[in-house]
């Protein structure tokens, strides 16, 4: 298959077919916002699924947690984001006054074989200010009245909240290291500059789990996790060849971390990050038993040893696993003279698994093809669609990934059976309609 896709197709199929969209844009929009539609929203579930089956319907040593967006404001005293999670910003002082991460300029002049210690403004060759941190925290307050006390912050990572109710979790989970606890749940960070599509947003949803594990088994538990994570996104049908693991340098490791690779993807930019596999040691627990004054240890009744688990954390971004599979699916090819954007996505991560078509407004095949769909949606996610020629509406499928089209004909009224048609192959064979739901079911698998 040729490498045809580019970042600029996957925004403008996205948002011709209703995946994804600027949010706000009746207003101009607010830079990298995006709100998921129809299709994006059955494909972002589909990811959710896969992740929670791998997660916990797969294995028994981790539970679920759903904790707050907004926790108490020493949380981000002891876990080091108040003090250390700042980005180097510098702003324009020509025509533009934009601001840009200094360090990402750097890294762009660097790449162009500039001078670093030279830097101008991007896109208007203006001088820029001397670089001054700049926290990425979204800052609100509790309560109508700002005052001392009041000030609290939207979560810019969701790792904090499972540590914060780990010892709760270890009381009434009935586990024992090695166990996790994972979630979903949005974070924010204001990032000076986001781009690349849905790649790099202000707010965004994270697939993490935390691995307690005893002291001296977090290596093991570390290269277990970074094995599993890298077969997990196979099995949601990406190009094994499009995907490496990459082990952070010494000057790249977060403060809390002894190790940590990045599970990378060749996206249409370039190899970027699509999850970090970190081991984060004990520093977050003993950070806020510190702060807390509250013991976050585990005691081994048995033996009566007792310790501060190290923490191995598999941590994805949702967002970034759905452009993933948009990218690697997205394809083009030729029928009948005319071009065709496909997406390959796998079966079971397709936003609809099939189609009913009647060929023609009449004879009775829409009402044939509705009692269709309303036998088959009660087993797959299904669509009727009967607006605008049978070539138009399949094109119309083929671009949101739907896997199978089943029409609705003549023949249908006679003997009752449908044609069914394949995304991939372009073969149509004729399905009795008694036999159509377990047909698709055992293709799904």
């Amino acid at each position: 298959m040729t490498d045809v896709v580019s970042m600029d197709k996957i925004v403008a199929l996205c948002k011709r077919r209703g995946l994804i969209f600027p949010a706000s844009e009746i207003y101009g929009g607010i830079a990298n916002t995006y709100d998921y539609g129809h299709y994006g929203v059955l494909l972002k579930n589909n990811v959710v699924n896969a992740w929670w089956k791998a997660m916990i319907q797969e294995r028994d040593d981790i539970v679920a947690l759903d904790s707050a967006i907004i926790q108490h404001p020493r949380t981000w005293e002891a876990s080091g984001h108040l003090a250390g999670f700042s980005d180097p910003l510098v702003q324009c002082l020509g025509k533009c006054k934009r601001r840009f991460r200094e360090d990402h300029l750097r890294e762009e002049a660097e790449a162009r074989g500039e001078d670093p210690e030279k830097l101008v403004c991007p896109v208007c060759g203006g001088e820029l200010t001397e670089p001054r941190p700049f926290n990425l925290m979204f800052e609100t307050t509790i309560g109508p009245v700002r005052e001392e006390g009041s000030t609290v912050y939207l979560r810019p990572e969701t790792a904090q909240g499972i540590f914060l109710d780990f010892k709760t979790t270890l009381g009434f989970a009935r586990k024992k290291p090695p166990f996790g606890i994972a979630q979903i749940g949005k974070s924010f960070r204001n990032e000076i500059t986001p781009g690349n599509f849905i790649f790099r947003t202000l707010e965004f949803e994270q697939m993490e789990m935390e691995f307690f594990v005893a002291p001296d088994e977090a290596d093991k538990w570390h290269r277990h996790w970074m094995e599993q994570r890298m077969e997990w996104y196979v099995t949601l049908g990406v190009d094994r060849d499009k995907l490496r693991l990459r082990p952070h340098g010494a000057d790249e490791l977060s403060h809390y971390s002894s190790a940590t690779s990045d599970i990378e993807y060749l996206f249409p930019i370039g190899w970027s990050e699509l999850e970090g596999i970190a081991n984060r040691g004990d520093f977050d627990l003993r950070q806020h038993a510190e702060y807390s004054g509250q013991k976050l240890e585990y005691v081994d009744t048995a033996t009566g040893d007792r310790y501060v688990p190290h923490v191995i954390e598999p941590a994805a971004g949702l967002g970034r696993t759905v452009l993933t599979l948009l990218c690697d699916a997205y394809d083009e090819d030729e029928i009948g003279g005319e071009r065709r954007t496909v997406l390959r996505l796998l079966p079971r991560m397709a936003p609809v698994k099939a189609a009913v078509l009647p060929l023609v407004n009449k004879d009775g095949q829409p009402e044939k093809a509705r009692a269709i769909y309303e036998e088959l949606r009660s087993r797959m996610t299904a669509e009727y669609d009967a607006g605008g020629s049978i070539g138009k509406r399949y094109r119309r499928q083929d671009e949101i990934g739907t896997p199978w089209g089943i029409t609705v004909d003549h023949q249908t009224m006679e003997d009752d059976t449908v044609t069914l048609r394949d995304r991939d192959t372009l073969e149509q064979v004729r399905v009795p309609v008694s036999e159509l739901a377990d047909e698709l079911a055992s293709r799904l698998g």
